[in-house]
This record gives structure tokens, sequence and C-alpha cells, in this order.
């Protein structure tokens, strides 16, 4: 079992396994105004689901739980060229349910890397999380100081060019699955646009 000090707990204790967590993360596009992500485990079970809109200039994306119960939503702020995004519990855009902020590190950059900011840090210091990205695809890791803490791989297949895309995800032990899952559509979104 780590240690607090290696656990890493932005949306919730349930999201943090001893063990390493594989997932299959499955992306769809419903219709022309709405995206649909699916998060299974390796036996099949859906863990999370996220829905939100595609074309909206305010984009918002809820996860929930598979009993329907939203976990945290996510929103892109507009009118920012490193295209923000801030992570709230459940439905809320309240200050004191702030969980993080993600931006692009690099505004002028092609390769999509991301700084993580949890609420405590948001606006003094540097990054808490850093995920660098690739070139080709939108495989990534995500780090945590010099310690990598998940990675995903991108599953380009010919699905891909009709709005489904596949990654699978690894997720180290005590490390916030949600959180990687809520990467993974950020990192998902800031390529698409």
């Amino acid at each position: 079992m780590a240690s607090d000090e290696q656990t890493v707990k932005i949306i919730g204790d349930q999201f943090c396994v001893p063990y390493i967590m594989r997932l299959n993360v499955k992306r769809k596009v419903e219709s022309f105004y709405n995206a649909h992500y699916d998060v299974f485990d390796t036996t099949g079970n859906v863990l999370l689901q996220i829905d939100g809109s595609v074309w909206n200039s305010a984009k918002k994306r809820v996860m929930k739980d598979p009993a329907g119960l939203p976990v945290i939503t996510l929103r892109k702020k507009s009118l920012f060229w490193k295209k923000k995004w801030q992570i709230h519990e459940g439905q809320s855009s309240e200050q004191n349910h702030f969980l993080c902020g993600v931006q692009r590190s690099d505004a002028l950059t092609i390769k999509n890397n991301l700084d993580v900011y949890l609420a405590s840090s948001y606006n003094d210091g540097g990054p808490d999380f850093h995920v660098t990205g690739s070139l080709t695809s939108l495989s990534f890791k995500v780090w945590k100081g010099n310690s990598i803490i998940a990675e995903v791989k991108h599953n380009y297949t010919w699905g891909s060019v009709k709005g489904k895309e596949s990654f699978k995800v690894k997720v180290y032990p005590e490390v916030d699955y949600a959180f990687i899952v809520a990467l993974i559509v950020i990192m998902d979104e800031a390529d698409k646009v």
C-alpha cells in the first residue's frame, strides 16, 4: 500500500486502488452536438461515463458514476488562448467546489502538453502535474514531479474517422483514476480544436 505522500487523490478515495488499474476508454460522437465517453475495467464493467456538447463555445462535460450520479464537471474557459479547463465537484461551478485547473503548457506548440494546478496551488507556484503528449497521436503520460503516474495509449482505428476513439489506460497504484480520465477528455478535446 502506498503512503499518503504517494497517494494521488483529487476526486475521491473510491477512485484510488492499491494496484495498477487498467482501463479502456471509448469516445463516440453521438450527434453533431454531443460526444460520449465510456470507461470500462478489464472485465467490461462500466466505471464512469462522460457526456457533453462538442460544438459549444463554452464546452462542458459531466462525469457520472455507473448509477448516473455526477462526480465532476469539466468546463472550458472561453477566450483563453491557452485553452484553460476547470474541474469542479459534482455539477457545481462554485469556487468552494473547485478541484483543479488544466491548461496547455505552451500555447504556441503543436504538441499537446498540459499543466495541472490543484486548487491549493492554482494561483501561486508551478504545476502539480504535467501531461506530456505525442506529436503523432493522442497517447500521453501523466507526471507528478519526476514520476509517471499514468500512461494513455490512443488506439487509432478506422472507427476514429467516424468519430469513435479508443484509449488503453494504465493508472499506477493509489492514483485517482477518475482524475486521469478527466485528463484524457481534456487532452482529447484540446486536440480537436
